[in-house]
């Protein structure tokens, strides 16, 4: 990819997001994106390109809670909190996303590994010891994640 076309990339995804802040569900979101097929190959491209965004910023926010021994959750509901246009754009249309549900398939496995490393980290004094909501029971990946299993 050249460093135009990272960049032509770029303000397509800011496009799609400022259409999806006046509305998450508006049909024409994907309508009229410059240069949309050579860039992203169709819609779902651009989808998992959202969802790219979106996972590498909950990697790091699962990071951070397994150093803090905060329950997986808490950096789902963080991120949602923090990026909410972004969420509602790839859940509303995972359900026309076969890719972006594969997509969103692999992130529950993510999150589900950073279950398991926080656990095993509890289990062996290891980090967020000290922490009273820390430990296998408070730490599960958030419900609405667990659902579209």
């Amino acid at each position: 990819m050249s460093w135009n076309d990272f960049h032509a990339r770029g303000a397509v995804l800011q496009l799609v997001m400022e259409r999806a802040r006046v509305d998450p569900g508006d049909p024409g979101l994907f309508v009229d994106l410059p240069d949309m097929e050579k860039l992203f190959g169709g819609p779902d491209g651009v989808l998992l390109a959202l969802e790219h965004r979106w996972t590498t910023h909950l990697a790091a926010k699962l990071d951070q809670a397994i150093e803090d021994g905060a329950p997986p959750n808490t950096a789902w509901n963080e991120l949602t909190a923090e990026q909410p246009v972004l969420r509602a754009v790839l859940d509303r249309y995972a359900g026309r996303s076969r890719s972006l549900r594969e997509a969103q398939q692999a992130e529950r496995g993510m999150i589900g590994a950073h279950f398991n490393a926080q656990v095993h980290a509890d289990d062996s004094g290891g980090l967020g010891r000290d922490r009273p909501e820390s430990g296998a029971a408070a730490a599960s990946p958030p419900a609405r994640v667990v659902s579209r299993c």
